[in-house]
């Protein structure tokens, strides 16, 4: 019989392959046909149609719809978008470095990126910019668009700009030279306390991982003994980001993630290299914004017992996209596999119901309390899986489940303070604030943590964003007010340092209370509580 099956294995080979050949030489047949069928169309409306009809318009409405017919991920990119679209992945962009803002009809620069050419010719924040190669820009409407389309450009081209300066009589002159700027995918790495330390990705870039590499050095060392990686909003990025980062908890050959399709044989991405925290408590925070990579790093961190995942369910995205470039530039991104985390979990949520439904599912998450309530959650049992070291029960089907669940704080009370935010009140209170007081500021606290011991808000810069909150219809909500007063405090100090100092200030202050970070570092600091999170099947089952 051995024999018998041994001789018959290269025929039953053979048929696999006729038949498979069969069946693509059918679905070629319907392309080419259905290719033909959609030309024939082109023609006849741009022959007969009785108006005039915009053919390459029709083309990518037609492009569009026909992808939406596939799943929510799969999207077409004109050849104006593509470059804007792949800028923040690549990690860099090219113009003359600088944060800004537009502060009373005048270009305000808000900071100037270390080592890049605006400071390297001497701008500092507090400049306005008011004229652009000879081209006034003040007070004429200036758009964001406009900035970027006046100031970037290529690697080594020039631009002039006159600059007002206080205390400067005259307009100043400058030359700048444009060059690579760095695009940050790292908003925040520092030490929570003397073990702890904390990094904060915004999204996975070309960059990521060095970024990261370079944080776990600095905070080496300070330390380091424990880490809070936080993923929180974070909508992923490219994959290759989320496997090296994957790479760098988890010891030599442990797969991080697998990959397959139809068209797709099944790719294993294992972790290959020494990685700068394979020991040490760690703890991945996510929420509902977070998504893609960020549910492959998490995924892989939870399957492997790795560290405890702590926050609220993940958004549900585990579909990978391939770009392919059209014949006049513009892209396909289209979905060509699904991702697996290690224990087989596919947390690709369900989008059966169409795209609209689909884009629905934080909304329903809001309505029918998962948010705020653990108990609210639901999981398919035939979605059941077990994580590969301690065989703790993890689920599919939508996203990565935290081991540790965190409420969303949506208090009504903030309704009043969320009115001011989005109306610009509060940011260009503190523009206006720091534009008269940079000076003193920087004489005052040249470090940091002589700032933030010191400098307080006071109640008369409240009341002064409340006036002019209500001179744009914002009447003052005293109960509101009274509620969310610490908060204020604390994100217009954040504001602030985040301009006198970095974006690493900003976190360090606006962190300072926040409740899942409380939450993490409780349960770091309590070996049996972090033992048993890893342990023990505490997963909700419903």
């Amino acid at each position: 019989m051995k024999t018998t099956g041994n001789l018959l294995r290269p025929f039953g080979l053979i048929i696999i392959a006729i038949l498979t050949l069969i069946s693509t030489s059918y679905s070629q047949d319907d392309v080419i046909m259905n290719s033909k069928k959609f030309s024939r169309l082109l023609r006849l409306i741009d022959s007969y149609y009785v108006d005039s009809a915009n053919v390459e318009k029709l083309t990518e409405t037609a492009i569009v719809k026909m992808l939406e017919e596939l799943d929510p991920h799969s999207l077409y990119i004109s050849k104006e978008e593509v470059e804007k679209m792949n800028e923040p992945l690549k990690g860099n962009f090219e113009g003359i470095g600088i944060s800004f803002n537009i502060f009373k009809d005048t270009l305000l620069v808000t900071t100037t990126i270390p080592g890049g050419p605006s400071e390297k010719v001497g701008l500092m924040a507090g400049d306005r910019i008011m004229n652009v190669d000879g081209k006034n820009i003040a007070g004429i409407g200036l758009k964001n668009d406009d900035v970027f389309g006046m100031l970037k450009g290529e690697k080594g081209t020039e631009v002039k700009l006159k600059i007002l300066r206080k205390h400067e009589p005259e307009l100043l002159d400058f030359t700048i030279i444009r060059d690579k700027i760095p695009i940050f995918s790292l908003d925040a790495s520092y030490m929570l306390n003397k073990e702890t330390g904390y990094i904060k990705l915004n999204k996975f870039s070309a960059t990521t991982i060095d970024e990261f590499k370079e944080a776990m050095t600095d905070l080496k060392t300070k330390n380091i003994k424990n880490l809070i990686l936080d993923l929180r909003g974070n909508g992923g990025g490219y994959l290759n980001a989320a496997f090296d980062l994957s790479d760098e908890f988890l010891p030599n050959d442990e797969m991080i993630v697998y990959t397959e399709g139809i068209h797709n044989r099944k790719r294993v991405y294992r972790a290959r290299n020494e990685g700068s925290f394979e020991e040490g408590k760690l703890v991945v925070l996510i929420n509902e914004g977070s998504a893609s990579a960020s549910e492959i790093v998490s995924g892989a961190v939870q399957d492997w017992d790795r560290g405890i995942i702590l926050g609220r369910r993940s958004y549900g995205k585990g579909l990978v996209q391939q770009p392919y470039q059209l014949d006049d530039g513009s892209v396909v991104r289209l979905t060509t596999a699904h991702y697996y985390t290690p224990s087989g979990r596919c947390i690709q949520k369900p989008y059966d119901e169409g795209t609209e439904e689909y884009r629905s599912d934080l909304n329903e998450r809001l309505a029918n309390g998962e948010l705020f309530s653990a108990d609210s959650i639901s999981f398919n049992d035939t979605l059941k899986y077990k994580t590969l070291f301690n065989g703790r029960t993890v689920y599919g089907g939508g996203g990565i489940m935290p081991d540790i669940f965190v409420p969303m704080d949506t208090s009504k009370y903030y309704q009043y303070y969320n009115r001011l935010r989005r109306n610009n009140i509060v940011y260009t209170y503190v523009l206006d604030y720091i534009d008269k007081n940079r000076e003193e500021l920087n004489r005052k606290y040249t470090a940091f943590d002589k700032f933030n011991r010191n400098f307080e808000v006071s109640e008369d810069m409240i009341a002064e964003i409340v006036a002019e909150g209500e001179k744009k219809d914002i009447k003052k909500d005293e109960k509101s007010l009274e509620f969310t007063r610490d908060q204020m405090k604390k994100e217009i100090k954040a504001l602030i340092a985040r301009d006198l100092f970095s974006r690493h200030e900003f976190y360090r202050i606006i962190n300072s209370d926040d409740k899942e970070i409380l939450k993490a570092l409780e349960v770091i600091g309590n070996q049996e509580e972090y033992i048993t999170y890893l342990t023990e099947d505490l997963t909700i089952n419903k």
